[in-house]
């Protein structure tokens, strides 16, 4: 398991998921904190492949928003375009490209919640 991070640890448990009653609620606190912090529209490239995306890695997307709520229960997915469609894939098989600090800080944020194991 990879090292844990304490500044991301507390950002985590003070932010995204303060107050968190529950699976539910933990998925909103991210999906929130997502949506709040990333800026839309970025550019991403695919860092590993997954079975439920079609992307595969190296391949670059636009990302243009996070997928509906409801979308977002079990993971969180954002929509992107590419080859002219626009479909949801999950944040965790990208990585920005050339976007803002707080950007960067959310995907790394939960590329982290991710590489740890946590489950909401």
């Amino acid at each position: 398991m990879p090292e844990k991070k304490p500044e991301c640890e507390e950002r985590i448990i003070m932010e995204i998921i303060v107050d968190a009653n529950g699976p539910e609620e933990c998925s909103m606190g991210w999906f929130y904190y997502l949506a709040d912090t990333m800026r839309f529209p970025f550019k991403a490239k695919c860092i590993k492949p997954l079975h439920v995306s079609l992307l595969k890695e190296g391949e670059e997307v636009e990302v243009i928003d996070m997928a509906p709520g409801d979308d977002c229960e079990n993971d969180m997915l954002v929509m992107v375009k590419w080859q002219d469609r626009t479909f949801g894939v999950p944040l965790e098989q990208l990585e920005g490209i050339d976007v803002d600090e707080d950007t960067q800080q959310a995907i790394e944020d939960w590329h982290y919640w991710v590489e740890q194991g946590y489950e909401f």
